[in-house]
């Protein structure tokens, strides 16, 4: 029998999506920081790009949960694991607290409930006053395994603003933290500008202008207080599955501006495999000498079209690799790169790799966005779809996959020699399977 363990831990939610929960977060991981807390954060859901800002706000890499693409099991080891190397942790919730991917199934309340973690909401105030009443009386009813511990206004418009709104959260039984006033130069930037770490950097005032602010108008020790709770350790099994990719090896990962899309466990099951060694496809000239395994990952290669197809000698070597039988997996942006051509958003065809008889386009830009599920040789495979361009060509895909409804959707799988190559970011973190799916 486990002894229950103290563990300080928040979720951080809001009523909807836009209500400043990636605002919020990185302020409070700035502020634990500059405490000198050792924070951990996490991301509830298969987002990218808010685990970079997080790393820049802490200088700590954030851990996916997500319940469509992982086991209740395996999220709950996650959390153990890499929680309870910090002093805090800090989970920034998806959507509004209660949106899942069905219903509540996915959402940010069940991933609370499940791992029994405090709950703060954030309300946009803008433009309400007393009307919260309602709105923080349902969100501390509909299901009390995840009533809020409290609640903080953002975007107040003044001090006696404020006194409404926490007159209103007083009626509703919901503690008032404070608030976040109306602060011009906040804004995230877009999520679609293809960001490298150099562009992160120029934002590093961001975090810190959040964390001064909620040290100003926020109860910060009352909600570091609220903040503690009891928890189960958790111990998880772990799996490594054999196939014919055996014994260590050597594993070239692209990693640059282009591509860069990850997640921190999938790149800890290759860790486990063998060396894994970050290449660039906009700089270096060729791959890691005498690599076993290629990974293209995602990306935003549409940004860096010029320079990656200027990039001769790296195509050949990775068309070279492939012809030769070659072990790899590209996702989204990288199997863009593998096609003989990215049309831009300049209308311009720029030639690629050759490896996939396929021409991806920019023109007539449509988010094709949802998690999806497929089965491959025998073993289903799960991940999420984020993207706008398109391919056109007449390779035949080699699994159908399906939506959360089980509804067959037209994102396509290739096959070509020892390559698999798709738009779905695949998740093999939990089961170590990826090596299978080559057999």
């Amino acid at each position: 029998m486990f002894v229950p363990i103290k563990r300080s831990h928040l979720l951080i939610s809001a009523a909807s999506s836009g209500g400043g929960k990636t605002t919020f977060t990185l302020g409070l991981l700035r502020l634990l920081r500059r405490r000198g807390l050792k924070v951990q954060p996490f991301k509830c859901g298969p987002d990218y790009i808010d685990p970079k800002y997080h790393r820049l706000a802490c200088g700590t890499e954030t851990v996916n949960l997500d319940a469509f693409m992982m086991s209740r099991e395996h999220i709950a080891g996650l959390y153990d694991r890499y929680g309870c190397e910090a002093d805090v942790s800090i989970v920034e919730g998806v959507m509004g607290l209660f949106d899942g991917y069905d219903r509540m199934t996915g959402s940010s309340a069940l991933l609370a409930e499940n791992l029994c973690i405090p709950v703060l909401l954030l309300i946009h105030a803008g433009s309400t006053a007393y009307s919260v009443a309602p709105i923080l009386y349902g969100f501390k009813h509909f299901r009390p395994g995840v009533a809020p511990v409290g609640v903080v206004f953002n975007k107040v418009g003044s001090a006696s603003h404020y006194r409404y709104l926490e007159e209103a959260a007083a009626d509703a039984g919901v503690a008032s933290l404070g608030y976040l006033p109306k602060m011009k130069d906040l804004e995230v930037p877009s999520r679609h500008l293809g960001l490298s770490v150099e562009d992160l950097a120029r934002y590093d005032y961001l975090p810190d202008r959040v964390a001064d602010a909620i040290e100003k108008y926020v109860d910060v020790e009352r909600l570091l207080g609220l903040m503690a709770s009891d928890v189960d350790p958790v111990i998880e099994e772990e799996s490594f599955t054999e196939s014919s990719l055996h014994g260590r090896k050597c594993i070239a990962m692209a990693d640059d501006e282009a591509f860069n899309f990850t997640y921190r466990e999938n790149i800890r099951r290759l860790e486990s495999r063998g060396r894994v060694l970050r290449f660039s496809p906009l700089r270096d000239n060729r791959l890691p000498a005498d690599c076993d395994f290629l990974y293209l990952p995602g990306g935003y290669p549409e940004f860096y079209l010029p320079a990656l197809s200027a990039n001769a000698s790296m195509k050949q070597s990775v068309r070279d690799y492939i012809e030769s039988g070659g072990h790899a997996l590209a996702e989204c942006g990288g199997m863009m790169y593998l096609c003989d051509t990215i049309r831009g958003m300049d209308g311009r065809d720029y030639p690629m790799c050759g490896v996939l008889s396929e021409a991806a386009t920019m023109e007539g830009m449509r988010l094709h966005l949802g998690y999806r599920r497929m089965v491959y040789k025998g073993k289903e495979l799960r991940g999420h779809e984020f993207h706008y361009s398109s391919t056109i060509g007449s390779t035949p895909s080699v699994a159908q996959q399906y939506n959360v409804r089980g509804e067959a959707v037209e994102t396509p799988l290739y096959r070509y020699k020892n390559l698999l190559a798709g738009y779905t970011h695949l998740y093999w973190g939990e089961h170590d399977d990826l090596w299978t799916w080559f057999d």
